[in-house]
């Protein structure tokens, strides 16, 4: 099928054009329809062009679309469209090779997460479509998702999906990194993130009489609770963490303006994958970059700049360059 944006909702809109024999559809009704049917379903005003009306038509005509038996009649000048078969439809025509050969990819890259616990549901999947289309294959894996299959806590992850899914509140054993004694907390999950290989599970803490998060790796086990759900009416996760590097955030700090100085030899990878949306370069030279992030500090921010060892010079703010002075020396005092 035609990859093209909005190929599909047009396909369906031409489609029940095609099959209307209660109006006559001209070409610019045609355009018309497929507008009106993009706008519904995406909110966007497309603007599609009477060229593209007439390749989605010869697609659509072509054995690998679906085949469909299209009357062009002529009304005086102009030509109108309808099916020669009043029961004809493209729903009723199952997939065409190219969307077997879509669903055959797709299969492919949905098999790199066979075994992560959030996926166990992919591999039955895959094995059905694989029947009911006949899409066996031995196509080779082109795609390869950065995971730690080892990591503690993964078997809970389901179990956490399905509490967000269903608004059901939890009661978890914790051991916190700094904990010897589990505790259990009254927990109400809200949104699962993933950062630097770990997933840290959002949502309100009993406890805390607010909002926390808990790394899943922490999490000794769960179980349901009686307590009411309380949902999440406050925070929009799209938008929570836009000022912060990782997890680690507070909603009443205000963001800090931190320079730093890239040696030139690292700019060109900092330049292609940025510390920070934020990102800003505010000098050049033959020997290095500065460049300025507005985010707020936190232990991620730390560790990420840290990871380039002496690549990154803190510039500003002076407390967090005191820190990392302060992580030089009792770095050296070790290695004399």
């Amino acid at each position: 099928m035609a990859t093209n944006k909005h190929a599909t909702i047009r396909y369906n809109a031409l489609d029940k054009c095609f099959g209307n024999y209660g109006k006559r559809f001209f070409i610019d009704d045609l355009i018309e329809a497929c507008n009106e049917a993009i706008f519904e379903f995406t909110g966007i005003n497309n603007g599609v062009k009477r060229r593209q009306i007439f390749n989605d038509i010869t697609f659509m005509e072509s054995e690998q679309g679906w085949s469909i038996p299209l009357e062009k009649i002529k009304d005086g000048r102009k030509v109108y469209y309808r099916y020669s078969d009043k029961s004809f439809s493209i729903g009723n025509k199952g997939i065409n090779p190219s969307e077997a050969e879509q669903i055959r990819d797709t299969l492919s890259i949905l098999g790199r997460f066979k075994g992560m616990p959030q996926f166990l549901w992919i591999e039955e999947i895959q094995i059905r479509l694989e029947e009911t289309f006949k899409l066996k294959g031995n196509a080779t894996p082109v795609v390869s998702f950065e995971q730690n299959p080892y990591l503690k806590g993964l078997n809970h992850f389901t179990d956490l999906f399905n509490a967000i899914q269903n608004q059901q509140a939890l009661v978890i054993e914790y051991q916190g990194f700094k904990q010897k004694n589990t505790s259990s907390i009254n927990f109400h999950p809200w949104y699962l993130k993933q950062y630097n290989n770990r997933w840290f599970l959002f949502g309100f803490n009993e406890g805390y009489d607010s909002w926390s998060n808990l790394a899943i790796d922490r999490i000794i086990s769960t179980s349901v609770s009686e307590a009411d759900y309380i949902q999440n009416k406050d925070i929009d996760f799209e938008e929570f963490f836009v000022d912060v590097v990782g997890v680690s955030i507070d909603p009443k700090k205000n963001t800090e303006k931190v320079l730093l100085r890239i040696t030139s030899e690292t700019w060109p990878y900092i330049k292609s994958k940025p510390l920070h949306g934020s990102q800003k370069v505010k000098k050049k030279t033959d020997d290095s970059v500065e460049i300025e992030l507005d985010v707020q500090i936190n232990y991620e921010l730390v560790a990420l700049l840290f990871s380039y060892q002496d690549a990154i010079e803190v510039l500003e703010p002076k407390a967090l360059r005191e820190k990392f002075k302060d992580i030089s020396k009792s770095i050296s005092e070790k290695y004399k």
